[in-house]
């Protein structure tokens, strides 16, 4: 538990350090002059600044030499300081504004020497909420290669101290769907259950974590659990929202549990059933179940993606459940909710120890609703770790009338 740990849980900063190093080495061996990166997740995995992206521009700067700077809005000079302790941060001073914020990244990159051949993430910075502005080599005059498979890939491969961080968010994803289903009762509403046990477990870790804790995430700021609208019929809408609705009797839940911290996540779902279980409900629920478990035997070093995909197919297919079928068996967790590798027939990527990943499969009847468990695991030097570990089973699951 934390009280062994260090003072702080947070990503020490020698480990981004070797971040950008192996970044650095990259761009060396791709004879590329520096990189320029615009996504909030590389830039946050790189530098350790986490920032809520808007129109603005903000980027990473690296040149192949090592040198690095933050280029941010004048709105996020100090807090990109403070996170990070770089001592190079230019800004511009608004978004429209003269000049635009590209042409002054320009200059950054002329006076950092970063010209000729660039790595980039995107040609500019992304057209988000209303953002508009010229492609980086257009007013670089440089050319640009794509790297972010690169930052990807090493994103992919946990470390001990990512691995804490995500072990960390499912202790309190547990507490909140605990809470959650402890609340959940005929004639309660899935808001008032939802921000009840929401409220109440990330009231429990800040008790527990005090200043220790940092949400670092632009979507919580704490523990949280609900059902994102998946109830009764609606949950064989797998991405519903939600909608305020009231439990019945009979309904079949899906949830949805987790806690970012220092911006990791995990993800916790379980499908649970209010009253005694129909015979087709229980059929549908061990078939999930079943399916899950398959997943678990092909998740092995060595193995890869597509494989455990291809193995939860075939059990679809031996059993006549294609028609139930909607999504691939997971994906990749860490930073970001959703990451690559993704757990389906289309990706070769070699699982490798250090990789996390959501487990997912599920069944989505029209007349009888969802059925999903999602369980966090990490890939081991002989296996899986199971980092969530909320209750599987129907018995455990089911809320009385």
């Amino acid at each position: 538990m934390l009280g062994a740990m260090n003072a702080s849980i947070a990503i020490p900063r020698e480990e981004f350090e070797a971040r950008a190093e192996r970044l650095r080495r990259h761009l060396q061996e791709r004879s590329l002059s520096g990189a320029v990166l615009f996504d909030n997740y590389y830039v946050h995995y790189l530098t350790g600044f986490a920032f809520i992206p808007t129109e603005r521009p903000v980027a990473f700067v690296m040149s192949a030499g090592g040198d690095k700077a933050l280029f941010v809005p004048r709105l996020e000079v100090e807090h990109a300081r403070s996170q990070t302790g770089f001592e190079r941060v230019d800004h511009y001073r608004e978004y429209p504004s003269h000049p635009h914020p590209l042409e002054v990244l320009a200059g950054t990159l002329r006076d950092m020497d970063i010209t000729g051949h660039i790595g980039v993430d995107t040609d500019g910075y992304p057209w988000i909420l209303g953002y508009r502005g010229p492609d980086l080599s257009a007013v670089t005059g440089s050319s640009v290669q794509r790297i972010a498979a690169t930052i990807e890939d090493s994103m992919a491969i946990k470390s001990d101290r990512e691995l804490a961080l995500i072990r960390e968010s499912a202790r309190w994803g547990n507490l909140a769907h605990r809470l959650l289903q402890r609340y959940t009762a005929p004639g309660e509403t899935e808001t008032e259950v939802s921000r009840r046990a929401t409220n109440e477990a990330t009231l429990a870790m800040l008790d527990t974590l005090g200043p220790l804790y940092r949400a670092q995430s632009a979507f919580s700021d704490g523990a949280g659990a609900g059902y994102r609208g998946q109830i009764g019929r609606n949950g064989a809408i797998p991405h519903a929202l939600a909608n305020n609705i009231v439990f019945q009797e009979g309904d079949v839940l899906v949830t949805g549990a987790s806690a970012p911290v220092w911006g990791y996540n995990s993800e916790l779902e379980r499908t649970m059933i209010i009253g005694r279980p129909t015979p087709e409900q229980r059929r549908m629920f061990d078939h999930m179940v079943a399916l899950q478990d398959t997943a678990f035997e092909h998740l092995r070093p060595g193995n890869r993606a597509c494989d455990v995909d291809q193995a939860v197919r075939a059990y679809y297919e031996q059993h006549d459940l294609m028609p139930y079928w909607k999504h691939h068996t997971g994906h990749a967790i860490g930073l970001r909710y959703h990451e690559g590798p993704f757990l389906d027939i289309g990706d070769e990527t070699v699982l490798q120890p250090g990789m996390v990943f959501t487990v997912e499969p599920g069944l989505y009847a029209p007349d009888l609703g969802g059925f999903r468990h999602s369980d966090t695991v990490a890939i081991t030097d002989d296996g899986i770790e199971m980092i969530t570990y909320y209750p599987r089973d129907l018995e455990s699951l089911t809320i009385p009338a």
